[in-house]
């Protein structure tokens, strides 16, 4: 008896360590699964791909909702319902981790969603190769809104970002520019939100372009001419008015009778759209004169009877 309950016991340490020994084996390929399988998401990349923009602009969660707060609490609190900690990390998500040529506009459509509001009727300023110009003018006069001062542009406005597959997610050396991925996160982002600046338009919208650029004021493929102006609803806009500026003491590249403007003219008429063209908009010629006071071209500005 003792010779067989020794067998026994020796039996059952054997198979107490074999269930042990098949234990840790199954947790040691748990742990080398578990890695595996994150691998790309969370170890550092030796060889982080080299874009030719500026890279993801530093402290970017604070520029972003330091600008959200500001805009929701100082300039617009009729919009003190938005959470601004939401729409941080909506557009955080939008392209933390993913490939930068790969951002499509599903990524960015909780952001548009959550930041969106209202347009007041005959406000919306559209704008192309004015940048400097209209947003001068929009600070001089609350009348009118460009993208860039709704919340979603005011937020995103010369700020850049950019992913990385490999962490930390974000790529803060490099980002791709539109020519060597159309479907950047930047791209995609201005797209849509101008997209959804143009569908919210109501009233008489207005339009500055520059009629000092050579190859024309109006282009088909900027982001005005290729998006926003075939977003604008017919039953909506009862007119489009367009503010051809010069640059003081010019060139003058091109007037409201020139060729692109002409085509500009008829894509709205064939979209049943009022157009009014004028040369050098009187408030906004204003405004260019602050800057050139003594110049000829604003000699009619300080002429008195």
């Amino acid at each position: 008896m003792p010779v067989q309950q020794g067998s026994a016991r020796m039996r059952q340490r054997t198979v107490l360590l074999v269930g042990i020994a098949v234990l840790l084996a199954a947790l040691v390929l748990a742990v080398v699964l578990a890695s595996l399988l994150t691998h790309g998401r969370h170890e550092v990349s030796p060889k982080m791909l080299k874009w030719k923009d500026r890279g993801t602009t530093k402290n970017l969660q604070e520029v972003v909702l330091g600008r959200c707060y500001n805009y929701i609490t100082a300039q617009h609190p009729e919009l003190g319902d938005k959470d601004c900690l939401k729409i941080w990390e909506s557009l955080k998500e939008a392209f933390i981790y993913k490939n930068p040529c790969n951002i499509t506009p599903e990524d960015y459509q909780p952001l548009m969603e959550l930041a969106s509001h209202p347009i007041p009727c005959n406000k919306s300023l559209f704008w192309s190769k004015t940048g400097d110009l209209v947003h001068r003018y929009t600070k001089s006069n609350q009348n009118f809104l460009t993208l860039e001062d709704t919340l979603l542009g005011y937020m995103a406005d010369r700020v850049s970002w950019c992913g990385d597959p490999s962490a930390p997610g974000i790529n803060y050396e490099s980002c791709p520019k539109r020519n060597e991925c159309e479907s950047n996160p930047g791209s995609v982002f201005w797209k849509m939100a101008s997209k959804m600046f143009a569908e919210a338009a109501c009233g008489v919208v207005q339009v500055m372009l520059n009629g000092s650029v050579e190859a024309g004021a109006f282009r088909s493929s900027s982001i005005f001419g290729s998006i926003e102006i075939f977003n604008l609803d017919p039953n909506k806009v009862t007119e489009v008015h367009i503010w051809l500026m010069q640059n003081i003491g010019g060139p003058q590249s091109e007037s409201c009778s020139g060729q692109s403007i002409q085509k500009l003219i008829n894509i709205l008429e064939e979209r049943n759209f009022k157009i009014i063209c004028e040369d050098n908009y009187r408030p906004v010629q204003l405004l260019q004169c602050v800057h050139n006071p003594d110049h000829t071209d604003c000699r009619l500005c300080t002429n008195s009877s």
